[in-house]
């Protein structure tokens, strides 16, 4: 029997992380002979942050009909719980302990768990990496980054550009990377270089209208979608006018965005809303650039300034899990025109509807989107040439069947058997 732990948000928490927490859970589970755990944060950051971490909306539980236990322990802002996680995870004599990495801000935590089990030579410390240079760069980062991971035995990366960044980030250690799973010997750390399996823990209805939906919701034939967390990164203002200028060549395009402004979750008029806006402001201007504080960041204006809101459609709230089939089953495309990218949960969800993936050209995009097979890449920074590849999706049309190959390569079963090889 092995006995695995996947540390990282539980299924109660908001965002992709989250999801592909548990969904790594599932894929153990599925497997023969295993016993999963997952263990949670109760809080995942300071108690000053300004936001609403938390689903209140989804009713579908997506662990139902699996023999997954859930603990959710660790508080960010109480250190005396980082103790009790590791002796809980200790206890439960675990194989091997699974990390999800994808803020520097959480190193300090994870670096301090991490740290007891490695005196435990008989428990594997995994650190799957989604994010290692941050998309919003503190002075913090670069030390929370390097204490939280160097206590790993074997890194996961979803893509090779942040294999070399790891190989940055640690440059005392030395690394072997395979795709496989085989471990190196000694004190040598192992990278495996896998990917974003497709998420399998959303699936379209077979029973919608999708013409009577979109009939409802205003769209027209063609619907590109933006989908997620509006977060500066992902660009959102640059696909809107990239959208109005497709606009100017042809009229039977709809653009549909769907997701909850990052910063705009908690009541504003509550004084302690106002008080940890008043702190983390302060904490912002002493640790992040200027150019990195997007609490002021309000893309969706852009609509009718450019007049365009008739064409538009926005959902501008966190939509429960049950619904999020609806907007995916009636788009044509996802828009990632990101200005920094990793292996995104966004693309993973596209590929589970068998979407065609529009991007920019950074990041991880030019190793996931074979050009006109599974998407097209248009430049970063560049309107014009986003506003291009809309318009050459629509005369280029992309199979879906060619996406569905793509995905079948991405599966949870050999994500899972890779680690447990």
């Amino acid at each position: 029997m092995k006995r695995i732990v996947c540390f990282g948000p539980g299924p109660r928490f908001k965002g992709g992380i989250a999801n592909y927490n548990t969904a790594l859970a599932k894929a153990f589970d599925k497997l023969a002979d295993t016993q999963v755990h997952i263990v949670s944060w109760t809080q995942q950051y300071p108690a000053i942050i300004p936001r609403d971490f938390i689903d209140r909306s989804s009713k579908s539980d997506f662990l139902e009909g699996t023999d997954i236990q859930v603990t959710y322990l660790t508080n960010y802002n109480r250190p005396g719980s980082w103790k009790k996680t590791y002796e809980f995870i200790r206890d439960l004599k675990p194989d091997q302990v699974i990390f999800q990495w994808a803020i520097a801000l959480q190193g300090l935590p994870m670096g301090k768990i991490a740290r007891r089990l490695k005196q435990h030579p008989e428990i594997e410390v995994i650190f799957d990496v989604h994010v290692l240079v941050q998309k919003e760069a503190s002075v913090l980062d670069k030390f929370f980054t390097s204490y939280g991971l160097k206590y790993a035995d074997t890194y996961i990366a979803h893509a090779y550009t942040t294999v070399n960044e790891l190989k940055a980030t640690l440059p005392h250690f030395e690394f072997v990377v395979n795709e496989d799973g085989t471990r190196a010997n000694g004190e040598t750390r192992t990278i495996i270089k896998l990917y974003h399996p497709v998420y399998d823990l959303f699936s379209p209805n077979s029973n919608l209208d999708i013409k009577k939906l979109k009939a409802e919701m205003g769209l027209r034939q063609y619907v590109f979608l933006f989908f997620g967390f509006i977060r500066k990164y992902k660009g959102l203002h640059h696909v809107i006018p990239a959208f109005a200028k497709a606009l100017e060549h042809r009229k039977d395009i709809s653009l549909l965005i769907v997701g909850e402004s990052f910063w705009n979750t908690l009541d504003q008029t509550k004084w302690t809303t106002r008080i940890k806006n008043v702190l983390f402001g302060l904490a912002k201007k002493i640790f992040l650039r200027k150019s990195d504080d997007e609490r002021n960041y309000h893309p969706l204006a852009l609509i009718d300034e450019l007049g365009i809101a008739e064409y538009t459609e926005v959902i501008n709230k966190f939509v429960p899990n049950e619904e999020v089939h609806r907007y995916f089953q009636v788009s044509d495309c996802i828009l990632t025109y990101y200005l920094t990218a990793t292996p995104s949960g966004v693309e993973s969800l596209a590929y589970n509807f068998e979407l065609p993936v529009l991007a920019t050209r950074v990041g991880h995009f030019p190793e996931s989107i074979q050009e006109g097979y599974n998407g097209y890449l248009a430049e970063a920074e560049d309107i014009d040439s986003m506003a291009a590849q809309m318009l050459r999706f629509i005369d280029q049309p992309i199979p879906n069947e060619q996406v569905a190959k793509v995905a079948a390569s991405m599966s949870w079963k050999n994500y899972a058997e890779a680690i447990l090889a």
